[in-house]
C-alpha cells in the first residue's frame, strides 16, 4: 500500500466484482425500460389485429429501428416484429450488418427471426416470453448462441416475461 493511502476494506478483486454487480444492476433496468417500448409497440400491433409482439433495435442509447408484427396488414409471412425492427435498423444506418446493437423483442424469437439476428451481428437479444411453440433460443431451436455459426448473439430472456405473455395469454383468448 501507498504510505498514506487509507484502506478502504475492499480488495482489487471484491472491487471488480461489486462494480460488475452494480453494471449488471443498471443493465436489467435498462433493460426493463427498453422492454416497456417493445411491449407498447406490441400494443400497437394488436390494436391493428396482428399477434402483439413488438421489438426494437438499440445501440448506445439510441433506437435505431423498431416494429410489431405486421403478417396480416402487408400479407407477408415474414414480417414479424424483429424482421420489421432489422429492416429499420439496417435502412437507419446503411447496412444489413448491425454490430454493437441490442434487439428488445416481447416473444423468444422463431428461427427465421434467429437466423436474421445471427447474420446481422446483432450482439445481444433481450425476450421476455418464451415460446414453447416456436422459439429458437431455448424453446424448440437453439440457434441464436449457437457454437456452430459464423456468429452467436448473448441473450438475456426473461425480462417482463409476465407482461409480456399475459398480453399474448389475452389477444389469443378474445381471439377464440
Amino acid at each position: 500500500m501507498v504510505r498514506g493511502a487509507r484502506s478502504t476494506g475492499v480488495g482489487f478483486h471484491t472491487g471488480l466484482l461489486q462494480a460488475r454487480a452494480v453494471a449488471r444492476q443498471t443493465q436489467r433496468l435498462d433493460d426493463t425500460d427498453w422492454m416497456k417500448q417493445a411491449l407498447a409497440l406490441a400494443g400497437q400491433g394488436e390494436r391493428m389485429g396482428e399477434v402483439p409482439v413488438g421489438a426494437l433495435v438499440v445501440r448506445d442509447g439510441k433506437v435505431l429501428g423498431a416494429g410489431f408484427n405486421t403478417v396480416i396488414t402487408d400479407s407477408d409471412p415474414s414480417a414479424h416484429a424483429e424482421i420489421v425492427a432489422l429492416r429499420a435498423a439496417s435502412r437507419n444506418v446503411g447496412n444489413y450488418r448491425l454490430p454493437g446493437t441490442t434487439l428488445y423483442v416481447t416473444l423468444e424469437p422463431c428461427s427465421m427471426c434467429a437466423g436474421a439476428l445471427v447474420n446481422a451481428r446483432v450482439e445481444r437479444v433481450v425476450y421476455g416470453a418464451d415460446d414453447l411453440r416456436a422459439g429458437a433460443h431455448r424453446s424448440i431451436f437453439e440457434v441464436l448462441d449457437n457454437p456452430k455459426l459464423n456468429h452467436r448473439c448473448d441473450v438475456t430472456r426473461g425480462v417482463l416475461a409476465d407482461e409480456c405473455a399475459e398480453m399474448l395469454r389475452a389477444f389469443f383468448r378474445r381471439r377464440r
